[in-house]
């Protein structure tokens, strides 16, 4: 098959095409490009989350690692992926490898690359690597491995434990202590993934729900959106928690429920603790969001006098800038957070804690803060609705919108457009539409932000005419 890599990784459904031999097959292409460029004798962090055979494929990439003369430093237990990436950078290592398949359905498995810099590979690396697993596969390239207690034996594999150092990092950045004698009453909803009980061991007393081992994630998908926090928003409405936290599958990506038991959206999230950097931690820097993130972003950042960046959907496109440039947050809808002073990556349990000193610092709770910031910048609705689009009408709905772009839709004028990534129009309030076809599988995804919620309603009705979905 051919080896595609997406937003953050190759993924595929366990036993279809997420298998030993094309895992091989990946494995034995990213060792070849570290060797080929010099990066292979630096060695190579290798993790796992918890998932159906996730130590077995992580021990599988550990032998071919360790066949092609590269040490392998592999986590003994699960581990999140933002733990992985930080003990690339901790360690000086060429790049890391995670085994997860972040937030989708239980049957998925996947293969995160890492680079040296401890966050995502950037588009032109994993195209390299697309080529070379091309390449290798056209010419029968021999997968190399030793056994994995062989390795093991000779040192080229050695077990080690991530947490030391990340700890140690979260500890640098957020005040634990603060939250601790803040006596927050907090509840964690690690949705039993590779989170499970990181953040009751930085702050003893916080409690956990799903946080035993589960393949089958409880029946849904560990991903930290509304539908999928019943249970933790009862838990808040029955008045014993004052917070929420939930993590995704691999950790990265945060959810949280407010003190009304209301769930509390990454867009919530990242205007709260943007705010929190700017004045609690006096921190500076430029702003980066995606193209179907809340407006709030824009208005802070202006009201602060900080530059703003929009880029496509996907938390490469933040890394990116974030080496590049002097970034002091960044953030996308789907929960992806990252801020300066860490590594230009995603992570659930850093932003979670920083919610934490965030309503410490302030002794008020996440609804709160966040309705004193809309009380001065406007109030905002936002909703994303998802449509089946067979691939023939989604190529023809991108066509028109290329070549003839509605300038009016639901009586107001289009002021703006964005088209970086899929078709954005924006209206003279500010308020704005995003149509965006998925480039894997046949949906079409339509956003709004207006407000009012009922403006939203109307721009999602006007989207699914223009799309005639």
């Amino acid at each position: 098959m051919q080896i595609r890599f997406g937003t953050d990784g190759w993924r595929g459904v366990i036993a279809r095409d997420f298998t030993f031999e094309n895992l091989s097959r990946v494995a034995q292409a990213t060792m070849d490009y570290l060797n080929r460029e010099g990066l292979g004798n630096k060695g190579v962090v290798i993790g796992y989350d918890r998932r159906f055979m996730s130590r077995d494929f992580a021990r599988r990439v550990a032998e071919i690692a360790a066949g092609n003369g590269i040490h392998v430093r592999l986590t003994e237990e699960y581990a999140p992926t933002p733990a992985v990436s930080w003990a690339v950078r901790e360690t000086g290592s060429g790049a890391g490898v995670m085994i997860t398949a972040s937030h989708n359905p239980p049957e998925y498995n996947g293969f995160k690359i890492k680079e040296a810099f401890g966050g995502s590979a950037l588009p032109a690396t994993t195209r390299i690597i697309e080529e070379i697993v091309a390449y290798n596969l056209e010419n029968s390239r021999r997968i190399i491995a030793v056994p994995y207690e062989e390795a093991l034996k000779k040192g080229v594999i050695e077990l080690f434990d991530p947490c030391e150092g990340y700890f140690h990092q979260i500890g640098r950045y957020v005040d634990l202590d603060l939250i601790r004698r803040a006596g927050i009453r907090a509840v964690v909803d690690p949705m039993y993934g590779a989170g499970s009980g990181f953040i009751p061991r930085l702050l003893p007393g916080v409690d956990e729900i799903h946080n035993s081992e589960n393949p089958s994630f409880g029946g849904r998908p560990p991903e930290p959106i509304g539908q999928n926090l019943q249970e933790l928003s009862a838990l808040l409405k029955g008045g014993k928690y004052g917070v929420g936290l939930a993590l995704d599958g691999d950790a990265d990506r945060i959810g949280a429920v407010d003190e009304n038991g209301e769930f509390f959206s990454s867009h919530c999230i990242f205007t709260v603790i943007l705010r929190h950097l700017i004045e609690h931690k006096k921190l500076t820097g430029a702003v980066v969001k995606t193209v179907s993130t809340t407006r709030m972003i824009d208005l802070l950042a202006e009201k602060f006098g900080l530059e703003l960046f929009e880029t496509p959907i996907g938390f490469k496109h933040i890394c990116e800038l974030m080496l590049e440039r002097d970034i002091l947050m960044g953030g996308e809808e789907s929960g992806g957070l990252g801020v300066k002073g860490h590594i230009p990556e995603r992570d659930g349990i850093l932003l979670g804690l920083l919610l934490l000193e965030a309503v410490a610092v302030s002794g008020k709770g996440l609804r709160q803060l966040l309705d004193e910031t809309m009380d001065e910048i406007g109030h905002f609705y936002y909703q994303r609705i998802d449509r089946r689009i067979e691939d023939a009408a989604k190529e023809q709905l991108i066509a028109r919108l290329r070549t003839d772009p509605p300038t009016v839709i639901d009586g107001q004028r289009v002021m703006t457009t964005n088209f970086s990534d899929g078709f954005k129009f924006i209206f003279e309030s500010g308020d704005w539409l995003l149509i965006r076809p998925s480039g894997t599988e046949p949906v079409l995804r339509l956003y709004s932000e207006a407000g009012t919620l009922d403006q939203v309603e109307r721009f999602l009705r006007q989207a699914v005419i223009i799309a005639g979905c």
